[in-house]
């Protein structure tokens, strides 16, 4: 049992506490530069601090996020008058996350797949990052599908690496949101996301338990069960809804206190409607909370706007409250397409 074992259980009850979602603003520099570039906002450590303190000093934020996932880089700034980030969002009552894992390589000997590196110095890392104030991390591993991949080697080697990274953050006193993203990339079915998310889930779960890991001192971080982006057949909202929750129900242990999805590539619309009928229709059936931990379905809108241009940070901040408030509502079931 760890030696933070209460701390750890309370922490992951507040992360997906009713009507609130988690933050993912952990975007390495290469991925923020990377959007910068796209708008013509210059890529500085400068232009990326702003755009952060821009999103965690919007007004009235934690009424609809519980925390916030930051990047190495952004755990150690401050806002323009020196307050570090860690401190704005104790005093707003969000719960600092950070994001632990190294990014994606290629597999060797698996061609087309990706494995997550970071798992060396790991263990030193966290417990720096508990001393600055981190109370959650986050590590993503990713799955694709293609005609003959996922192997059962990726789906082994990416939920080792979860598994390892969840009872280090346990041990250290960091709640472990265990990512596993089947990307949404590629011409499958429906059918065929279900089928490789449901063995993915059982792999991942089946390596937690061999490491050890407790299961009510975690969150669940997955992907939804979708039709491929380029698939000629999209799934509907309700089917989307339904497999998700049948993938979920028969996978994923009643002990984990909740699942919070990512968008993983679908628009800001549909993720909020999706995470909505998940529950209106079928959140009697699910023993967990669901909920959200969105990063483009959240900032997009707010980044378009502020532009590089500081004059525009008020309403840029207006627009990123409004999509939490909306994906904040779809975690209870309240949302409708008018609220857009």
């Amino acid at each position: 049992m760890s030696t933070y074992a209460q701390e750890l259980r309370a922490t992951a009850q507040a992360m997906v506490a009713p009507g609130k979602g988690i933050l993912a603003i952990d975007e390495s520099k290469g991925t923020c530069d990377r959007r910068f570039e796209k708008l013509g906002i210059p890529t500085t450590e400068e232009r990326r601090r702003t755009y952060r303190e821009l999103i965690l000093t919007t007004p009235d934020l934690a009424e609809f996020i519980s925390g916030a996932i930051l990047f190495d880089e952004t755990i150690r700034q401050s806002t323009q008058a020196g307050v570090p980030f860690v401190q704005v969002m104790q005093e707003s009552g969000m719960i600092p996350g950070i994001k632990v894992d190294l990014g994606t390589k290629d597999l060797a000997g698996c061609q087309g797949e990706k494995v997550t590196e970071g798992l060396d110095g790991l263990g030193d890392r966290i417990t720096e990052y508990y001393q600055m104030g981190a109370r959650f991390a986050k590590w993503r591993g990713v799955i694709t599908i293609a005609d003959d991949i996922p192997s059962e080697t990726c789906l082994v080697a990416n939920a080792h690496a979860l598994a390892r990274y969840a009872a280090l953050c346990q041990a250290g006193g960091l709640v472990p949101m265990v990512e596993a993203e089947v990307l949404i990339d590629g011409e499958h079915s429906i059918e065929r996301c279900y089928e490789v998310t449901e063995r993915t889930l059982q792999i991942v779960f089946e390596q937690l338990r061999l490491n050890r890991v407790e299961l009510d001192k975690m969150i669940l971080k997955p992907s939804m069960v979708i039709s491929g982006s380029n698939c000629p057949v999209q799934a509907s909202i309700e089917q989307v809804a339904q497999m998700t929750v049948n993938c979920l129900r028969n996978n994923v242990p009643v002990a984990v206190p909740g699942i919070a999805f990512l968008s993983g590539g679908q628009s800001n619309e549909h993720a909020t409607a999706h995470l909505n009928l998940i529950h209106a229709k079928f959140g009697t059936q699910c023993p967990w909370t669901i909920t959200f931990s969105y990063a483009r379905a959240i900032q997009q809108p707010a980044l378009d706007y502020w532009h590089g241009d500081d004059a525009n940070i008020p309403i840029a901040q207006q627009l990123l409250y409004h999509r939490a408030k909306l994906n904040g509502a779809a975690s209870i079931g309240h949302y409708s397409s008018d609220m857009e």
